[in-house]
């Protein structure tokens, strides 16, 4: 039986070989093509690399927006601030085009920062183009994989690439992986990251120690072990929204879509009505596009133009948990694409912790998703099954509920299949909407969103996307060993309880997060930590300092507390309760620099503490341990 599913196996990736050359011509430009807009992209090189590239402050990009005019409107109006809709603010801004961006809770907020934080090709996809003999799956592996590598260029300092690990309990196992995974690399071509390759048992444990050799009466073989890239997602989302505004978007956070303006006629969309959260004040902004970008509300802001619009989301439910960092060795993941149930299952190391997950399951769409403890609990379940540790519920330091927007395309004839791969769509003159899709590909898709936009406003762009090689703020001039920088040359000036002020030093575990955080900026923030006495760590353990409150509320639109303990440091993600412990001190920073009143301060910390009661760590969680009782 298992020479029978080789040999159609063999069948099956002989075939899809015959179409290699083809899908790579046609999902790759030629190596010699020349971009009309070297000027462009130069130009805008100068403004992301120049040192200590900042922003403008939020106050004047309020006004960019509040003065656009029917008369003189933006070009491009986005909503949603989400890695998309950043994407679309940053392509289309270094079009030469006038661009505004307002999200309604924080860059990042919804499903951009609750993410797997893998940078992938779709292996799974590749499998189905195989299978299936199907060139449409086939062309979405090439289109990621071109657009894995360049994510990995254009973030350096936040993205790499991790190597991932699959178990293999029988010899057929051992043969199907190593060929599929041998033909992702062929699939990969040039912009491959690192060769797949067999690892023996002995091998296999000694790369990751806590691999069971046994698994329900079942022996290890062996592994296979291939590379797909990862990222600190939230914080890539703030830096596309940061260098987006450094060449000349306007990017406005806590600003929330009340209302579409449309012409006198009824009959295109010409701008928004936008309430300021922040101050309570509405003022409205005109755009010859709007471009909807919002992820899973996508629906809502169509509905504002029609209420008859036909639904396009089917949200689905991805949790993940984090566990302590002996759960997986640093710098290697363990995927198993397929449990026993038939679900995939993953533990990754990530910033110094271990992430597992997912599930996929439909659910209702909510600002707040909050994981089920039926959902912990499975991947708990899934991930014992191949360690020989014993796995605790009460060893999750946080768990975090995602909504990923399954799009369906309204102007498709067969509604019945759910696309992975994005959707562009013109619905009402003027709305162009954007959605589904995956981080992997987010420039892209912002791509063709610009794209649409620029034909259904007649838009007159000075060139064409230069995204493709253009990098965000922090990522010019750095390199892995930019952190030695930060060590050598700096200290933290850490003041003591009773006032005093010492000096301490910027250790690797510190000056290495401050490099991968921050890239070339970081010695920005390690300035702070040296001069205004704000050298002291945030929570124990770990190397977030009290100086990214500063610098986040200064050069990185931080308006609350929670913007900076989720999506800034990533605290939240990563132990809920050393976040909890870490709040007063963040509200006291922010406090010093947004000049907040005691009013202020006591709403933040009560906020704060609601965010973080809907990450289900093993402190905050009402559970039954059942049968992860291990304390």
């Amino acid at each position: 039986m298992a020479a029978l599913r080789l040999r159609r196996a063999g069948a099956a990736l002989a075939a899809a070989s015959a179409v290699i050359a083809v899908g790579a011509a046609a999902a790759w430009p030629s190596a010699s093509a020349s971009d009309p807009s070297t000027a462009a992209l130069e130009a805008a090189r100068q403004l992301v690399a120049q040192p200590g590239a900042a922003p403008p402050p939020r106050a004047a990009q309020r006004a960019v927006l509040a003065g656009s005019t029917p008369a003189e409107p933006l070009d491009v109006l986005v909503v949603g601030g989400g890695a998309t809709g950043c994407g679309v603010a940053l392509d289309a801004a270094t079009r030469g085009l006038r661009v505004g961006l307002v999200e309604r809770e924080d860059f990042s907020s919804g499903t951009s920062s609750r993410s797997t934080k893998l940078i992938h090709g779709g292996v799974r996809y590749l499998e189905k183009a195989v299978f299936n003999l199907d060139y449409g799956q086939l062309k979405l592996v090439f289109h990621a994989l071109k657009e894995r590598k360049q994510v990995i260029a254009n973030a350096p300092h936040l993205c790499h690439a991790l190597p991932c690990m699959t178990p293999c309990f029988n010899w057929f196992e051992v043969v199907y992986y190593w060929f599929g995974l041998k033909f992702y690399d062929l699939v990969a071509g040039r912009r491959l990251l690192h060769l797949s390759r067999y690892y023996s048992v002995d091998e296999s444990v000694e790369l990751f120690p806590t691999l069971a050799k046994n698994d329900h009466n079942r022996s290890l073989r062996g592994t296979v072990v291939y590379y797909d890239g990862q990222m600190n997602d939230s914080r890539l989302n703030v830096g596309l929204a940061c260098t987006a505004a450094v060449v000349g978007a306007a990017v406005l956070n806590y600003a929330e879509v009340v209302s579409l303006i449309k012409d006198k006629s009824e009959e295109r969309i010409i701008g928004a009505r936008i309430r300021d959260t922040l101050s309570g004040k509405e003022f409205e902004a005109f755009a010859k596009v709007v471009v909807n970008a919002a992820g899973p509300f996508c629906d809502s802001v169509r509905k504002m133009a029609d209420s008859n619009a036909v639904p396009m989301i089917c949200p689905s439910s991805g949790v993940h948990i984090v566990l302590p960092d002996y759960y997986s060795p640093e710098g290697m993941g363990l995927i198993v694409p397929k449990t026993k149930d038939g679900r995939v299952v993953f533990m990754l190391p990530w910033l110094g912790r271990t992430v597992a997950g997912t599930t996929d399951s439909s659910t209702a769409i909510t600002m707040l998703p909050e994981p089920h403890e039926d959902e912990i609990q499975f991947i708990l379940d899934a991930i014992s099954d191949y360690l020989n540790v014993q796995v605790r519920r009460s060893d999750v330091l946080s768990a975090w509920s995602g909504i990923r927007p399954l799009a369906m395309d309204p102007s498709a004839k067969n509604t019945e299949s759910i696309s992975r791969d994005h959707v562009v769509f013109e619905d009402y003159p003027g709305l162009i909407t954007i959605t589904g899709g995956k981080w992997t590909t987010y420039r892209s898709m912002a791509e063709d969103a610009v794209n649409a936009a620029v034909r259904s406003g007649n838009l007159k762009p000075a060139n064409g996307c230069v995204t493709d090689n253009l990098r965000i703020v922090g990522g010019y001039g750095w390199d892995p060993a930019s952190f030695t920088v930060l060590a050598q040359n700096y200290r933290r000036m850490k003041r003591t309880y009773g006032g005093k002020v010492i000096p301490g030093a910027v250790d690797s575990a510190i000056s290495k997060h401050l490099s991968h955080a921050y890239g070339t900026l970081a010695e920005q923030v390690a300035t702070i930590a040296q001069n205004e006495g704000l050298g002291k760590r945030l929570a124990h353990g770990y190397p977030f300092l009290e100086a990214e409150v500063a610098y986040c509320a200064r050069h990185e639109y931080c308006e609350s507390a929670v913007d900076f303990v989720a999506r800034r440091c990533r605290l939240a993600f990563l132990d809920t309760d050393a976040a909890r412990r870490a709040l007063p001190r963040i509200i006291e920073i922010l406090a010093s620099e947004h000049k907040w009143d005691k009013a202020r301060q006591k709403v933040e910390l009560q906020k704060g503490k609601e965010f973080l009661e809907t990450f289900k760590s093993s402190k905050n969680a009402q559970f039954s341990d059942g049968k992860h009782n291990g304390r």
